[in-house]
């Protein structure tokens, strides 16, 4: 007889369990549900007679609609597995869904099938949003989050719009009829611009009624663009689809309403600045040019800019002057003083008077010393009467008065 060591045995079972048990699904009940700090799942599946240990590692734990819980009734399929150090044989569960959500899957995926043969999720379907709404309109439950999200965004950014809730349940039982019926009502009254249908985010359970035909035949028949928000941003419902606009959050879809109002206050804030900036140029390139004005010669003083004005009508004033007969009269006169008084300057007895005399031989005027004789006698002329003499002695001496 062969004796086996532990981990021969072991592996021995585990080469002929797991080969055999793989895709299996399970039906169990979940129980002493662990998440660990790598993020992986560790807990039981069990019925009235028997239990087996389950792995959900992060990888497909990340594709969990909701995060499982104890008591949660759930079909696990993967592959049987020993894990050699416990000795432990185990399910590595690959896909876990919740019990009841699988049938819900499948008529989701049903009715997605049905509208989209419809062209009720085609692009060309899709009405434009108003790029500048006055009237939003919410169809969603007056006591959530979700009404208070979209206030806040649409009140702090534009103070001036209408919002419109036509309260509704969100979830349960005729929550899907009210959706469709406030949706019907918008359009009928014409209450709105653009509508916001959507609630908070939930399991696949909580977000039904948004999956519903009813409401997606609201959605498709409204003249009114709706923008769908329902959930988080990883969640997707059949309004979704069928809707103008998905908008990842209630938040967001608030944003994408005003998303042109805003750009265009955002432009208009801009173009306000540069404005602003342009015109403080000009001042400042005006104030700068005047400055250099006051500093110029011109205009530094009155006479820069008069004086050849002035010169020019003294120049005016003269020649009206000497047009005028009086002017003439009056140049004549003084150019006949001019000449008086020059005659009276050569006058004989003004020469005198500046020590000159005039000299007399008999009745002749002496003018040369040639004409004079020793002993001879003459006669001179002074300003003020006149003397005789003796001539002594001639010296010719030229124009030298010594």
């Amino acid at each position: 007889m062969k004796v086996f060591s532990v981990s021969e045995l072991t592996f021995a079972i585990k080469g002929v369990l797991e080969p055999n048990f793989r895709g299996i699904s399970v039906k169990g009940e979940i129980s002493n549900f662990k998440v660990q700090t790598s993020g992986h799942l560790y807990f039981s599946l069990k019925d009235a007679n028997a239990q087996i240990s389950a792995a959900l590692f992060k990888g497909n734990a990340a594709q969990l609609p909701r995060m499982p819980k104890e008591g949660d009734q759930v079909v696990a399929t993967g592959e049987i597995s020993l894990y050699a150090p416990r000795g432990q044989y185990q399910i590595i569960v690959r896909e876990l869904q919740f019990l009841g959500m699988g049938e819900l899957l499948l008529k989701l995926h049903q009715l997605k099938e049905e509208l989209a043969k419809r062209g009720w999720f085609d692009k060309d379907k899709k009405k434009p949003l108003p790029k500048l709404p006055r009237r939003i309109g919410v169809v969603t439950s007056p006591t959530g989050a979700v009404i208070q999200d979209i206030l806040n965004i649409l009140t702090r950014r534009f103070a001036g719009l209408q919002v419109i809730l036509n309260p509704v349940k969100v979830q349960g039982e005729g929550a899907a009829a009210e959706i469709a019926q406030a949706i019907y009502d918008f359009n009928k009254y014409n209450l709105a611009d653009v509508l916001i249908v959507g609630r908070g985010g939930g399991s696949i359970e909580d977000l039904w009624a948004f999956n519903e035909e009813i409401v997606a035949k609201a959605i498709f028949e409204s003249k009114i663009p709706v923008i769908s928000a329902v959930g988080h941003e990883t969640d997707f419902t059949i309004a979704d689809w069928v809707a103008d606009m998905r908008a990842p959050t209630p938040s967001a879809a608030a944003e994408i309403a005003i998303a042109e109002k805003a750009a265009l206050i955002n432009f208009l804030d801009g173009v306000k600045t540069q404005c602003r900036h342009r015109i403080q140029q000009q001042i400042v390139q005006a104030r700068q040019h005047l400055n250099a004005l006051k500093k110029h010669p011109l205009l530094s003083s009155p006479y820069g800019v008069l004086a050849p004005a002035i010169q020019r009508l003294d120049d005016f004033a003269r020649q009206l002057e000497l047009l005028n007969p009086k002017g003439k009269i009056k140049e004549y006169r003084d150019r006949l003083n001019r000449l008086t008084h020059h005659l009276r300057s050569l006058h004989p007895n003004n020469v005198l008077k500046k020590g000159y005399a005039i000299l007399f031989s008999e009745d002749s005027v002496v003018v040369s010393a040639k004409d004079l004789k020793p002993h001879q006698t003459i006669s001179a002329l002074l300003h003020d009467g006149k003397a005789v003499a003796k001539i002594e002695e001639i010296h010719e001496s030229g124009n030298s008065f010594f």
